[in-house]
């Protein structure tokens, strides 16, 4: 297998727990503070070494477009106005050596659909990654997940499932891996279920937004029989790909914000502001003031 190059980032869905703000914008760019959540994702993958990033768009998705192209117009006035410290932030958007591919999914018939949409991008012999952007996980002061993922995976060359424990109570929001062998960062798969009932969860280690897959996934993702709706899930082709090869679970060092939730969006505001430069010290006398 290659070296991991190309990061697919399935972008298509329609952020419905987030309307009205979503109606017209892409829940991918509501902003934590002055970033929005598509450029944390980003960045992490292009840290891990990722040169490729392939986005799986819907057609209220050109914003996202927009805000990884070069904004001429708006470099031009910075420039004019000797805003250098702005003008560099608005051009580091997308380092120079960083390619951005959009492929439109016609319609979201679910995950596993939207990371097939990218096999036609991605050899026969290279793994890829697959970063969902509502999920921010956060390692300050550490490696971040994806490059833990990625230095998993040379190692072991096989696909890598980012996993953390959650309450048992919640597995019904989760892809739900079991695993063999003893306990560790590092785990063979051995299955995985798709938001089973608590008393029905093989394990506590949930799957979260973060994932490297070998090209055959591809293969049991055509071979999938549609489910409700006509989708496709990517559990699903995962369970057909890890009775032919290995599969391994991660336990991944960092905090995870669910910020396809508003509870979990608004809790990474309120922690990526406390260490914004800009803002944490006025932030944190505002919150201390309130009690």
């Amino acid at each position: 297998m290659k070296k991991i190059t190309k990061a697919v980032f399935p972008v298509a869905g329609m952020g419905t727990r987030f309307l009205p703000a979503t109606k017209a914008s892409p829940k991918e760019m509501l902003p934590i503070v002055d970033k929005p959540l598509i450029q944390y994702a980003v960045e992490e993958a292009v840290a891990a070494g990722i040169t490729d990033l392939i986005f799986i768009t819907g057609r209220t998705k050109r914003a996202i477009e927009d805000h990884f192209d070069k904004a001429y117009e708006l470099e031009t006035e910075l420039e004019a106005r000797g805003k250098k410290e702005m003008l560099d932030l608005v051009r580091r958007t997308v380092p120079a050596n960083v390619n951005c591919i959009y492929i439109r999914q016609a319609e979201a018939l679910g995950l596993g659909h939207a990371v097939l949409c990218a096999s036609h991008v991605i050899d026969d012999d290279e793994a890829f990654a697959v970063l969902l952007a509502d999920d921010l996980l956060d390692n300050p002061g550490g490696k971040p997940v994806m490059q833990q993922m990625v230095e998993v995976y040379n190692y072991n060359r096989c696909s890598v499932l980012g996993t953390m424990n959650v309450p048992r109570e919640d597995t019904r929001q989760y892809g739900i891996v079991s695993t063999e062998g003893e306990d560790g960062r590092v785990m063979r798969v051995s299955g995985i279920v798709e938001k089973p009932k608590p008393d029905e969860a093989p394990s506590t280690q949930a799957v979260v937004g973060r994932y490297i897959l070998t090209p055959r996934i591809f293969d049991h993702i055509r071979a999938l029989k549609p489910g409700a709706g006509g989708e496709l899930q990517l559990t699903d082709g995962i369970a057909a790909l890890l009775k032919e090869e290995a599969v391994l679970s991660y336990q991944f060092d960092g905090t995870r914000y669910d910020c396809g939730s508003k509870i979990g969006y608004l809790k990474a505001t309120v922690e990526f502001a406390l260490r914004h430069p800009e803002v944490r010290d006025e932030f944190g006398d505002y919150l201390a003031s309130r009690g």
